[in-house]
């Protein structure tokens, strides 16, 4: 195959796929024989764009292609008995025969049917890591090597949570449907509560060689938009937009020459991508104006903002951002938002402020193997001139984290401590 050709189907993939899985799910119940479908359309394309170049409109193609694939299906499994009386109604109801009924249906509301499937690729019936999996693979157009690749998985771990996560949602029968009322915010979350750890693993790796994984922050930007396209009403989908976009602003500046990391405080702001800082900056307008009392993700946001506003790192607002990390920990309290809220705290008020709230984290069950609460207490105790404790726990984070980069860094704090 040549390489434009090539190039052309992966791209065109990775836009259509969603809306071409979605598509196929509504019509044939079940998003594992949609992803076939949607598959066999991706193979006649390497198959046949190869020789008769590739269409004017390649997405089309691609839909009709899988049109025919979904309607043979049917056919060959006899699913149109099977779905005889829900198929019958939508039918009559247009006073057609056959086909035509299912083009037009595969047409037909994509913007929600793309919504649905984001609801079923991260139900809670299915674990978090089986939801993200699924989700990149369905939504973001990701292959199993590429999710596998991600999150330094073995792409045989990664086959397997997709296969039982389709064979899970199939066997519990999960209606393919925009959950209403209470359970629309509880789903909701679910669907958050994927994008956003996808977005933070690509922001700071956890493992391997690289301080940042920028493909992997665009993969969650993208899912989030399509999200707040969809759900224009929902305030905590534009805030975590809005937290996206912010943080993502800063990834140039993020990484040197070398690959090297850079810290916010040592960051050169004129990297900084003001498009994504003024779209960031509408978006948590708009999750602001929609409520009154901020969630999570928009408290966060409101957080990244303080520092998109400054244009130097003298300038931040700490004190407001101590404040925000207050008001995060009475909404939702956690071990994470405390040593957060200590770094601020140390930075409006003082090292030892800070410190006071950090040593009374180091109980806490769930920091003791946290290699950033040894890191902020190194940090502190070394702006107390207290080197000698500050050398011993910067090793001690290092030891502990598993990017290799971040182990660089503190190992380079911890050998010029009580230089400065």
């Amino acid at each position: 195959m040549t390489d434009p050709a090539h190039r052309a189907v992966e791209a065109v993939w990775r836009i259509e796929s969603a809306r071409l899985i979605a598509g196929l799910t509504r019509i044939v119940g079940d998003v594992g024989l949609a992803e076939d479908l949607a598959q066999d359309a991706l193979v006649a394309a390497l198959e046949q764009w190869p020789a008769a170049g590739v269409p004017d409109n390649p997405g089309a193609w691609l839909m009709a292609t899988a049109k025919h694939r979904a309607i043979d299906a049917l056919r060959r499994d006899k699913m149109l008995q099977r779905k005889h009386t829900g198929l019958a109604h939508e039918l009559e109801s247009r006073q057609e025969a056959t086909v035509p009924d299912i083009d037009a249906a595969l047409d037909d509301e994509v913007g929600d049917d793309l919504l649905r499937l984001m609801f079923i690729a991260c139900h809670p019936i299915l674990s978090r890591e089986a939801r993200t999996a699924l989700t990149l693979r369905l939504l973001g157009g990701l292959t199993t090597d590429e999710i596998a690749r991600a999150f330094l998985v073995l792409e045989p771990t990664i086959a397997q949570r997709i296969v039982r996560a389709k064979r899970t949602l199939s066997e519990a029968r999960v209606p393919f449907e925009v959950p209403r009322g209470a359970e629309l915010a509880a789903r909701m979350s679910s669907v958050l509560e994927v994008i956003y750890p996808v977005f933070n693993e690509g922001y700071s790796a956890t493992a391997g060689e690289d301080w940042a994984r920028p493909a992997l922050c665009e993969d969650a930007l993208r899912l989030g938009r399509i999200l707040a396209g969809l759900a224009p009403t929902e305030p905590e989908v534009h805030g975590l937009v809005a937290l996206m976009e912010l943080q993502a602003s800063r990834l140039r500046a993020r990484v040197g020459a070398a690959g090297e990391p850079i810290l916010l405080l040592d960051q050169d702001r004129g990297r900084w991508d003001h498009l994504l800082i003024g779209r960031g900056l509408a978006a948590l307008a708009r999750a602001e104006s929609l409520s009154d009392a901020r969630g999570p993700y928009t408290l966060q946001a409101a957080i990244a903002a303080c520092h998109a506003r400054a244009r130097a790192a003298e300038d931040t607002d700490w004190r407001k951002i101590a404040e925000l990390y207050g008001e995060l920990a009475r909404l939702a309290p956690s071990p994470i938002v405390a040593l957060n809220r200590a770094v601020a705290v140390g930075m409006a008020d003082g090292p030892e402020a800070g410190l006071e709230i950090v040593d009374a984290l180091r109980a806490e069950p769930a920091l003791k193997s946290y290699h950033l609460l040894r890191a902020v207490r190194g940090e502190l105790l070394m702006k107390l001139r207290r080197f000698a404790e500050a050398r011993a726990e910067l090793e001690r984070a290092a030891s502990l984290t598993r990017n290799e980069r971040e182990r660089e860094v503190l190992l380079g704090k911890a050998a010029n401590c009580g230089e400065r």
